[in-house]
Order: structure tokens, then C-alpha cells, then sequence
């Protein structure tokens, strides 16, 4: 078998975004992709051997585009305000393009949520971060049975609970953090 050229993979992944972009999720399939890129259908199937996979591989070039962003958008100093800006950045991006995507797997949705593992370990070492760079946390609520990383997982995953349900006060969680490590 060939070797796959990561050039390719990236300008078929490229013009998929394209595609999306411009006519919709439902427009990007095997036979668009491939007009796009300029090459064979053969060929974007040794790349991509179905549609699902091409909107997960999107997917998770997404997904890990928005948490490079995410760095940039926070400009505040404590950790509670930090957390008010990335959840309305989050918020932002899962109304747009982000949610769609993960909306159009269809059959690969299990996939997609394996592969959002590692999505979700990448911001809870984002949290872990912004934490350990808050002065007025107080440093000695940290123990064996209560961890930064026990702590971040419980954000993150409430977090997620929040975007689900598309809650858009997140006062109260805020609060609950503010009066647990403050």
C-alpha cells in the first residue's frame, strides 16, 4: 500500500472546509471533495473511506483549532472570569460551524466523542494552567483527595453539561466555584 501524503490529506481537509463553508455540511461528500481538490474519487477514498470520516477528520481539526484560539480570547486575570470567557467563546463556537459538524455525523458520532477525549483532556490542562496562575486561589485546598486535576475534570465536565444544554447564565456555577477555591 502507499504511503498517504499529508500534503493531500490537508488540502482535501481544506477544500472539505471549503465546501462546507460555502454550500453547507450537506453538500460535502466523497464526489465534491474530490471535484474540489482536483483529483480522483479513488483517491480521496484512500484519504477518507466515507463521508462520516471526512466531517470527523473536520471535526477534530475544529475542535483543535477553537482551543488554540482559546488561549488568545481570555484577557482576564482571575480564574472564575477566565472561565466566564471561554465558556461564551465555547458557546459561540458550538452556535457556528462547531456544532453543526458534530451534528452531521451521523454513524460516526461514537467516534467522534472518542476522539473528543482528547479535546477535552487538552482544556483540562488549559484549566489546570489558568489555575495554577490565579495568586488568589488558596494554595493549601489542594490534597491528595481534592487535585487540580480532579478539579478541572469537574469543570470541564460541567462545562460541557452547561453547553448541552445551551444554558446562557452560568452564574451560579461560577459562584459555586468562586466559594470552593477562593
Amino acid at each position: 500500500m502507499r504511503k498517504k501524503d499529508d500534503t493531500l490529506q490537508s488540502t482535501l481537509l481544506n477544500s472539505a472546509r471549503e465546501i462546507a463553508d460555502t454550500e453547507g455540511i450537506s453538500a460535502v461528500n466523497i464526489r465534491s471533495l474530490a471535484e474540489k481538490a482536483g483529483v480522483a474519487s479513488g483517491t480521496v477514498y484512500n484519504y477518507f473511506p466515507s463521508k462520516d470520516a471526512i466531517l470527523l477528520a473536520l471535526t477534530e481539526e475544529y475542535w483543535k483549532q477553537t482551543l488554540l484560539e482559546m488561549d488568545t480570547i481570555i484577557s482576564k486575570s482571575s480564574f472564575y472570569e477566565q472561565l466566564l470567557e471561554i465558556f461564551a467563546f465555547l458557546k459561540e463556537q458550538i452556535s457556528q460551524s462547531a456544532g453543526k459538524l458534530m451534528d452531521s455525523l451521523g454513524h460516526a458520532q461514537p467516534a467522534g466523542q472518542m476522539r473528543m477525549s482528547s479535546m477535552h483532556s487538552s482544556l483540562e490542562i488549559s484549566l489546570i494552567r489558568l489555575m495554577e496562575q490565579d495568586k488568589n486561589i488558596r494554595k493549601n485546598i489542594w490534597n491528595d483527595t481534592f487535585t487540580k486535576e480532579q478539579f478541572a475534570h469537574f469543570i470541564m465536565t460541567n462545562i460541557i453539561i452547561l453547553l448541552k444544554e445551551n444554558v446562557s447564565d452560568i452564574t451560579f456555577f461560577i459562584t459555586i466555584i468562586k466559594k470552593i477555591i477562593y
